[in-house]
């Protein structure tokens, strides 16, 4: 049995991050979806409701699990008895940032790899970034998030 960690701040899920976990579930036992507190981050949703959302967006995959994290990632996986690390990179600037991250993860976790997988090509230009703007201006990103996260962004407004 192969459990792999997605971890992220997800402020909020998107349909590119649905699209990861979802294509993840397929290929390994269990995915554990690892919401970070990223105090550097201002959030527009609370780390118990990102947790929330993302319960409700993935719990039609029956071996997605996720959790809250303030820790080390590296004491997560330790924890957790993770396997590998998975990471959404869409493009090479990404893919540099995960790159020194994958290099780091390795070293802390003693061997746990990092594996990067890019969007689907509809996705690969969503980012919960470019959401929170949208969102932030009145924009419709309907197409972007899973329902349940277009419901608590309308009861919001």
């Amino acid at each position: 049995m192969k459990t792999v960690i997605y971890p992220g701040t997800f402020d909020p899920i998107t349909n590119g991050h649905l699209d990861i976990i979802e294509r993840s579930a397929v290929l390994f036992s269990q995915v554990i979806v690892a919401v970070a507190v990223n105090p550097s981050k201002q959030p527009l949703f609370s780390l118990d409701e990102r947790v929330e959302l993302i319960k409700q967006s993935v719990a039609h995959l029956p071996n997605v699990r996720v959790i809250g994290f303030a820790e080390l990632l590296a004491k997560v996986v330790r924890d957790n008895h993770i396997d590998a690390i998975i990471r959404g990179v869409r493009t090479t600037a990404d893919f540099e940032y995960e790159l020194q991250l994958a290099y780091l993860n390795r070293v802390l976790t003693d061997g746990v790899e990092s594996l990067f997988l890019p969007p689907s090509e509809q996705w690969a230009f969503v980012s919960s970034t470019i959401v929170r703007e949208i969102y932030r201006h009145q924009g419709d990103v309907s197409r972007f998030v899973p329902p349940p996260v277009l419901a608590a962004l309308m009861q919001r407004q």
